[in-house]
């Protein structure tokens, strides 16, 4: 079969749009853009949903090497760092949490290196991700993100103009939330150790002899640990209401 250069760049330009959009989600996302999955398998999965999108998609007439096309290529990195971010945010939320508990109990010192961000974090927070991670996969937000992903295209059609100014303040108005979910997440074993920290200051006071270092460090680190198993099923719930809250703001990003 010959095959004239007019249809070899037929099938590349309709496969570079989507695969663009969809390898910049991967790449920002925090558990696909995780340091845990390596470059390839990460473009193995953007051009394998690419492939799948394709044939549901009209082909754009760009030329893939004109100033018009860099546009829009420039365009759907915009959209899938967008809806990747507002992901990110939603884990961050849940490290900001743990770095709480773990400075109100004591535990500040024992760090980490997460493997999705790099960087030191808390034992606490490393804990608090990946329960975080365990709810994402049950409760089929990855189904969700990747149905809302190959529906943006439909929606937002390639070359067919990207955000505008509302969009870019909604993604940032959404890391407002990041800090009221990890206070949220964080309040009650927080204010519950302050109580205990309080009650091991009345004890001092009370008893000058003893020896409060000796006794008030184990006893925040084991009211610390109480509190993190019996703050598990609020925590599931308060990560439910963050999810939802982003999945609800990518649909209103991509116009569903």
């Amino acid at each position: 079969m010959d095959l004239s250069a007019a249809q070899v760049l037929h099938w590349v330009s309709a496969v570079l749009w989507p695969f663009i959009r969809i390898s910049a989600l991967l790449l920002v996302a925090p558990i696909f853009g995780s340091g845990n999955i390596s470059v390839p398998w990460r473009l193995n999965l953007a051009l394998l949903l690419a492939l799948l999108v394709v044939p549901q998609l009209p082909v754009p007439t760009l030329d893939p090497l004109s100033i018009e096309a860099l546009w829009v290529a420039g365009e759907q990195v915009l959209i899938g760092i967008a809806m990747g971010f507002i992901l990110q945010m939603i884990f961050s939320a849940v490290t900001q949490a743990g770095e709480s508990v773990a400075l109100s109990m004591g535990l500040g010192f024992a760090s980490v290196v997460d493997p999705s961000s790099g960087v030191q974090v808390p034992i606490v927070s490393q804990v608090l991700v990946v329960l975080a991670t365990l709810l994402f996969f049950t409760m089929n937000a990855h189904l969700l993100l990747i149905e809302l992903l190959i529906r943006s295209f439909h929606t937002l059609p390639i070359a067919g103009g990207g955000f505008v100014t509302d969009d870019f303040w909604a993604v940032l108005t959404f890391g407002s939330l990041m800090f009221s979910g990890a206070l949220l997440i964080a309040f009650p074993a927080v204010a519950s150790l302050l109580m205990v920290n309080l009650a091991v200051g009345v004890v001092a006071r009370a008893a000058p002899q003893l020896n409060i270092f000796a006794v008030g460090f184990p006893a925040m680190m084991l009211a610390g640990f109480l509190l993190l198993i019996l703050l598990l099923p609020a925590f599931a719930a308060r990560f439910d209401e963050l999810l939802l809250t982003g999945l609800e703001t990518m649909r209103h990003l991509v116009r569903m």
